[in-house]
């Protein structure tokens, strides 16, 4: 690890009490390489970025870039990209539920020729039922609608060669759902697996809003398919609705006495039919969203400050 330069790259979130447990873990397991650690805070409003300026003082190794706010996980990790030096980069999150012991590994099957190795998670027997649920849900639903495979059980704890990286910052969209990005490329990847561990402290801040948000984001960056299921939804509504109307026709016609009108079908045919637009009107509106973002040309993130940068 001393002919090349390793870049570990860390959102950070209001995880004051994992930074010291997770710089011993990381430091352990690079010590004697050439290596940097590349903290991005985002906009946390404990003493996490306290925390590590005070250990950056001692070690130049330990870098810091804070952003003005809150902008987001994936936000946190394109601007780490942005600033990240090394020839291969790792992206870890800081609670030490994905072990950073396993790095030599993935840099094992990087010198190999991979330029993707995806950290894939082997067991998970510490997340609750809901959690495990939820993310066999989430891999599943967004290859079925995305137009680029991501691979199940992997999240953003990877490691990528310099040329990705160079990749990821030349992309122009604002919008950044990374674990699709990733994939879009094409690029060689490998894998090496392990055991997801507990949080060594504090509590999650994926909650399940966001963890919907976060697919709605990657089913809309990487395809139109809803919009074409808000397509035949409306082309099933229409044909539901013709053989209606050719049902009543022959009913009033041939069963006159025992046609009795009443409110029922009406309730469930005006039900059915705004269901249909308010979900068509919502993909629309997801779509029509992002448009939106791209054409504003907002900055992605603000930096407040940088430490040893």
């Amino acid at each position: 690890m001393t002919n090349f330069l390793l870049s570990v790259v860390i959102p950070i979130y209001n995880e004051e009490q994992t930074v010291d447990m997770l710089l011993k873990r990381l430091t352990r397991v690079l010590k004697g390489g050439n290596y940097e650690l590349l903290f991005v805070d985002d906009g946390s409003g404990d003493n996490t970025a306290a925390v590590i300026k005070n250990a950056a003082k001692n070690n130049k190794q330990i870098k810091l870039v804070s952003f003005s706010r809150n902008f987001g996980h994936q936000m946190a990790l394109a601007c780490g990209y942005a600033y990240a030096k090394g020839d291969a980069v790792v992206s870890m999150d800081a609670d030490l539920q994905d072990p950073p012991e396993i790095i030599p590994q993935m840099i094992e099957k990087w010198q190999t020729g991979a330029q993707i190795v995806y950290a894939k998670r082997e067991k998970r027997d510490v997340d609750g039922f809901i959690k495990k649920i939820t993310a066999q849900l989430f891999y599943r639903f967004i290859n079925f609608l995305s137009d680029t495979t991501i691979p199940n059980d992997v999240g953003d704890f990877r490691l990528l060669d310099k040329e990705i990286v160079s990749f990821l910052n030349r992309l122009p969209e604002h919008s950044r759902f990374l674990r699709g990005l990733v994939a879009w490329g094409g690029y060689r990847e490998d894998y090496v697996y392990f055991n997801r561990e507990k949080r060594v402290a504090g509590a999650t801040h994926y909650t399940l809003s966001r963890m919907v948000n976060f697919a709605l984001e990657g089913i809309t960056s990487f395809s139109i398919k809803p919009l074409r299921l808000a397509s035949y939804l409306g082309f099933t509504a229409g044909a539901v609705g013709f053989f209606g109307i050719i049902y009543a026709l022959l009913g009033k016609i041939f069963l006159p006495s025992h046609w009795v009108t009443g409110w029922t079908a009406l309730f469930v045919g005006i039900m059915f039919l705004g269901g249909i637009q308010l979900i068509t009107i919502g993909i629309i509106g997801e779509y029509v969203g992002k448009i939106y973002q791209e054409v504003q040309h907002r900055p992605r993130f603000l930096v407040r400050e940088k430490v040893n940068l």
